[in-house]
């Protein structure tokens, strides 16, 4: 061997005894990559959740109540003590006196029904009536019209409740079967009963219509009053 492959090979020799195993070498990986895709000592369990408290059951709704209805206006007519009641209930809110028919011509009993008002009535005497023999039709306001300020029909159209001029007969057996009434007292009967029967008014219709006699108004009840007569 010459010299020069003598100092190669020992060059070769010395380098491959420097360079470490292939086996002992190891690649250090950072913690984070060792413990990805895995549990480790050091990973804390999830906080346990609280159960959500449970809530009181709902209180069930108070049942409603139904409106308080007023009891229906009522009228009640007592021929021997000649007395008109007005009633709402077992509540008398208003009495007057009345006068009634005469024996002949006596005021029907039953229970009737008021549907119709007329304020400022004309008068007609009735044709076969012997009492009216003689007697003209009388125009509304008439001073000689016996149909005081309205006529309140129950038993249309031969019966109702009329203002007169006549007050001294009030309390006796005078009329020809209808109920006569002081004439005030009849006004405020009337308004009475229209404000319950379905057709209230303002106090200047009342006052264009007491004032104004000559003008003949009609009103019909939507809401009809019983009215019951008896002895």
């Amino acid at each position: 061997m010459t010299i020069s492959r003598k100092i190669l090979a020992s060059l070769i020799f010395s380098t491959a005894a420097a360079l470490p195993g292939c086996r002992s070498a190891q690649i250090g990986l950072p913690p984070t990559a060792m413990s990805a895709g895995r549990d480790t000592s050091t990973q804390q369990a999830p906080a346990n959740k609280q159960a959500p408290a449970k809530q009181a059951p709902a209180k069930p709704a108070p049942a409603q109540q139904a409106p308080f209805q007023q009891a229906a206006l009522t009228l009640r007519a007592r021929l021997g003590a000649r007395i008109l009641f007005v009633q709402r209930g077992d509540s008398t809110l208003k009495t007057y006196a009345v006068a009634v028919g005469q024996d002949g011509y006596p005021t029907p009993i039953g229970t009737f029904t008021i549907r119709k008002i007329v304020w400022n009535p004309s008068w007609r005497p009735p044709p076969e009536a012997e009492w009216a023999k003689g007697k003209t039709a009388k125009g509304p306001g008439d001073p000689a019209n016996p149909m005081k300020v309205v006529k309140i029909f129950f038993q249309d159209p031969d019966y109702y409740i009329h203002g007169t001029g006549d007050v001294e007969s009030l309390g006796s057996a005078a009329s020809h079967g209808c109920l006569r009434m002081d004439p005030s007292e009849v006004a405020d009967l009337a308004k009475l009963i229209m404000e319950h029967g379905g057709q209230p008014r303002e106090e200047n219709w009342f006052w264009r219509i007491i004032h104004l006699r000559r003008e003949e108004k009609v009103v019909y009840l939507n809401n009809p009053i019983s009215l019951t007569i008896g002895d």
